[in-house]
């Protein structure tokens, strides 16, 4: 963690320093929050909301440059939380969020945190009804959170729905909003809310066009840095690209006891590892952008109350506790590799991550290396024990790809009577969320 801090007058840089304990009432919260965090059992505050809470309490804008499991979405949501007890009215605060499933983790905590206030919380993400969604809006939430496209539409075709009251905009993750080429519809939503409000923008990495954002939608910030990973430990494994599959069954199975992440590619090899591995007795379950909004989210419950050990993602999502993060394929831009990795690791926990490097991703991960200023250390290996695994792995994979022929041919089939489903849910963006 850095331990270096500096101010400047117009734009604050606060890098986040060992503090003496605080505690949440310390930083100036009221008491239906306070109970609140009592009951989610959290002990005592994160650097990033040690170091944000206070400016954000006073009113001020906030740059937070935060790796994942620093605890930012609280340190956004309280003071958004404590200004609505005192200005109970109408739509407070719309928070822009990269995926469809980090956009309901984040409502969910917003929920959570507000209980003792009663706040109501509305989820426009793609994938869903839009008329069910309008209904929802004409309830008059006091937070939306929302992926950039979905917001936009209904700003365009909702009828009665606006943000022109609206106190605070939050960008999450915004180093992937950017990247997933949400920039247009940002600059839209930016239009359309009112240019006196409070802003909070949060990003793992700050890219040129996060700053250029920044600049265009945050007044005065006071910034703030906060960098874990002294307890994540990255590996890498080389392997020739004909063994992949089998390195990874050896990794789960020699990892068995711990929460394994696994991240793809393509969508295809989100489905067809999740049957490999299940073939071969492992409880593992995909997630990715071919799945309705309902297969995803409970995808995402079985892995988060433990009854599947092991995600295969094509998708980025928020996940408290993972212990294991594991790059089948590795990510061809260095900002995705931290976002991933990321899952582990968390709030100063212990984790690691390993990633699969074949004889052409030699570059990738030295490009990754030098990102993150360290040489990866090599995952050790038993080739012994990798050599009996091959044969069943391989009747594995051949058993998985009769069973996604067999899919195929009932999805073509389906398709032909007419019977698709939104094509929000066939979206295949990697690391993205339909629109």
């Amino acid at each position: 963690m850095s331990l270096s801090l500096s101010r400047e007058r117009n734009s604050e840089e606060i890098t986040s320093f060992q503090n003496l304990n605080p505690s949440f009432k310390s930083l100036g919260l009221i008491d239906p929050l306070l109970e609140a965090i009592e009951q989610l059992d959290y002990k005592t505050p994160t650097d990033i909301q040690v170091e944000a809470l206070p400016p954000a309490l006073e009113g001020r804008d906030i740059i937070g440059v935060a790796s994942t499991g620093s605890g930012k979405t609280a340190a956004f949501a309280l003071p958004i939380l404590q200004k609505l007890w005192d200005e109970p009215k109408g739509l407070f605060a719309c928070v822009l969020a990269p995926t469809r499933e980090l956009a309901y983790q984040i409502s969910q905590q917003f929920e959570a945190l507000g209980s003792a206030m009663g706040v109501r919380c509305t989820v426009l993400v793609g994938g869903m009804d839009m008329v069910t969604q309008s209904i929802a809006l004409a309830k008059k939430p006091h937070i939306v959170v929302a992926t950039p496209g979905r917001l936009k539409d209904h700003l365009e075709n909702t009828k009665g729905f606006s943000l022109r009251g609206l106190k605070f905009l939050v960008l999450d993750e915004a180093d992937r909003l950017l990247d997933m080429d949400f920039g247009p519809d940002i600059d839209g939503i930016l239009k359309a809310i009112p240019k006196e409000r409070t802003t909070y923008l949060f990003s793992a990495t700050m890219t040129t066009k996060v700053a250029k954002l920044q600049r265009a939608s945050l007044s005065n910030p006071v910034r703030v840095e906060v960098f874990y990973g002294v307890h994540l430990v990255q590996y890498y494994l080389f392997v020739p690209l004909s063994q992949k599959d089998v390195h990874l069954v050896y990794l789960a199975n020699s990892l068995a006891q711990n929460s394994i992440m696994i991240f793809t590619r393509t969508v295809h090899d989100a489905q067809r590892l999740s049957i490999v591995l299940r073939n071969l007795g492992f409880a593992a379950i995909p997630l990715h952008g071919q799945l309705s909004q309902s297969q995803r989210l409970g995808s995402l419950n079985k892995f988060q109350s433990g009854s599947r050990k092991i995600l295969v993602a094509q998708i980025g999502l928020d996940i408290p506790t993972v212990d294991i993060v594991i790059n089948f394929d590795i990510p061809t831009h260095s900002k995705d590799y931290i976002h991933r990795v990321g899952r582990t690791a968390r709030a100063g926990r212990a984790g690691k991550s390993i990633t699969l490097v074949t004889q052409y991703d030699v570059e990738l991960i030295q490009r990754i290396e030098t990102v993150i200023g360290k040489k990866m250390d090599l995952w050790p290996t038993e080739k012994d024990e990798i050599a009996l695994l091959r044969e069943r792995v391989e009747e594995a994979c051949r058993l998985t790809a009769t069973e996604l022929r067999e899919e195929g041919g009932k999805g073509h089939r389906k398709r032909r009577r007419g019977g698709r489903e939104d094509k929000d849910d066939t979206e295949t963006k990697e690391d993205g969320d339909a629109i």
